[in-house]
């Protein structure tokens, strides 16, 4: 597998362990639809919470979270809808980032709500 295959899978990994130890319940990892990944799909007080975690060894070409592109964001919306559908789910829902830089210190941010895609 490719050392960015490798990155990625860490970076889930330390997304999902983040997550859990703030509370939210782990429902999905890597749901896919289509051409369409969630990275992890999680609950807390009612809400669910599609996320996308980025990871970079560091910040050199920019941070993680920038690499969340509108297209992603698009493709997300899609695929959430998919899931909310399949599960019969109507209530509150938000999109989340998880932003890994693993190098020189591992740092893991977490954008809550960080974006709700519109046309």
């Amino acid at each position: 597998m490719a050392a960015h295959n490798d990155l990625g899978i860490r970076g889930e990994q330390l997304a999902k362990s983040f997550l859990l130890k703030k509370g939210y319940a782990v429902l999905e990892t890597n749901w896919r639809v289509g051409k369409a990944e969630i990275d992890l799909i999680v609950k807390k007080e009612n809400i669910l919470i599609f996320v996308e975690v980025k990871t970079r060894r560091n910040n050199t070409f920019g941070y993680p979270e920038e690499g969340v592109t509108a297209k992603k964001e698009r493709m997300m919306f899609e695929a959430a809808g998919f899931y909310m559908r399949k599960i019969g789910y109507e209530e509150e829902i938000r999109f989340d980032i998880i932003a890994i830089t693993m190098n020189p210190n591992q740092e893991i941010k977490h954008f809550r709500d960080a974006f709700f895609p519109g046309w």
